[in-house]
């Protein structure tokens, strides 16, 4: 077995994407980690990071901004919702399902649109109504 080259040794380097525009972690995690070409997402919920404010009033206004707070993770790591490959989300109430994906086809294009499941769930962090995570690819 070979040494790693320089370029090898890049591409396996992990590196933490943090950016003000989307909330802070309440945990032990990062907002995202870039390894390599692909970047892959903690779940974000509809904490407005300007304000540290959860919203929740409506399950329409929750899911944008859970989108605003992904799209300011990929934008930190040069990236758009083109370069999604993947979605995992998760909801509180199956009934909701309609309205999320209303929101969440609007960051999409349907012919590019990445692989997804959704998860309904007994509770989320915070108890919020919505999860989103995503995996992008440079």
């Amino acid at each position: 077995m070979g040494k790693n080259t320089d370029s090898q040794s890049q591409i396996n380097m992990k590196k933490i994407i943090t950016t003000t525009n989307a909330p802070a972690p309440i945990g032990p995690y990062n907002q995202a980690v870039l390894m390599g070409n692909m970047l892959y997402t903690s779940g974000q919920i509809a904490i407005d990071p300007k304000t540290g404010n959860l919203v929740t009033d409506d399950i329409k206004t929750e899911t944008k901004l859970v989108m605003e707070n992904l799209k300011a993770i990929l934008t930190e790591a040069g990236m758009t919702f083109e370069n999604v490959v993947k979605t995992t989300i998760f909801i509180s109430d199956m009934h909701n399902f309609a309205a999320i994906n209303e929101v969440y086809s609007i960051y999409f294009n349907d012919a590019t649109a990445p692989a997804r499941e959704t998860v309904e769930v007994a509770n989320l962090p915070k108890f919020v109504n919505v999860e989103i995570s995503v995996i992008a690819s440079l």
